[in-house]
């Protein structure tokens, strides 16, 4: 009974104490092995969020870390990135960056969520997807194409590739600057992790001044 307990405490506290500052590595957050390169414009520091749409942790972080997206300053590039760990993972980073190519990400993220969560669907095999597409605009012949598409299997490449840099063994997880690592377990709630990273992110700030 204990451990749910203090994680209770952790959420309710450590948003007022979530500052540069009061940050404990080990406690709060990790930080990575091997840096990551990060991929945002130059000057901008990058805060990345790695998900898997089947992961109900993942759709529960949607609400929080959306409501912090909203007001994020200039000088902060934020990206998602769909975890690979094969089969059902991979299949949903084709659907991510399928949608990316085909211009409908912004519509399809959120309702693609919601489709696996709220809807039971799989969405996990091309044909399925391509219908799911459809709904937005472009037809399942080309959303088959951009599934299919090589530019599309070599981004799920390359996210495959910053995992294995990250040695993420789960999601949700945000990446700050490439370096530090927040999780559910280190931020003590879901909720918690966007105000995590935002510490965090005053963290690189002050890194760069000195």
């Amino acid at each position: 009974m204990l451990k749910p307990l203090m994680l209770v405490l952790a959420g309710l506290t450590l948003p007022g104490l979530a500052s540069a500052q009061n940050l404990v590595e080990g406690e709060h957050y990790e930080v990575l092995p091997e840096p990551v390169e990060t991929q945002v414009d130059e000057g901008k520091i990058e805060v990345t969020e790695a998900f898997w749409y089947g992961c109900p942790h993942c759709y529960n972080l949607e609400e929080p870390l959306n409501a912090w997206i909203a007001d994020l300053p200039d000088d902060i590039g934020f990206q998602r990135m769909p975890a690979t760990m094969g089969g059902d993972w991979n299949q949903h980073a084709l659907a991510f960056y399928a949608a990316d190519e085909l211009g409908i990400l912004d519509d399809t993220h959120s309702d693609f969520f919601h489709a696996v969560h709220e809807e039971k669907r799989s969405l996990t095999d091309v044909d399925a997807i391509a219908d799911f597409f459809s709904d937005y605009g472009v037809s399942e012949e080309k959303a088959q194409q951009a599934l299919n598409s090589f530019a599309v299997k070599s981004r799920v490449n390359q996210a495959n590739a910053r995992m294995r840099t990250m040695r993420l063994m789960g999601v949700p997880a945000l990446m700050v600057d490439g370096r530090y690592l927040v999780t559910p377990s280190s931020a003590g709630s879901l909720a918690n992790m966007p105000q995590i990273a935002e510490a965090l992110v005053d963290k690189v700030r002050e890194e760069r001044e000195n």
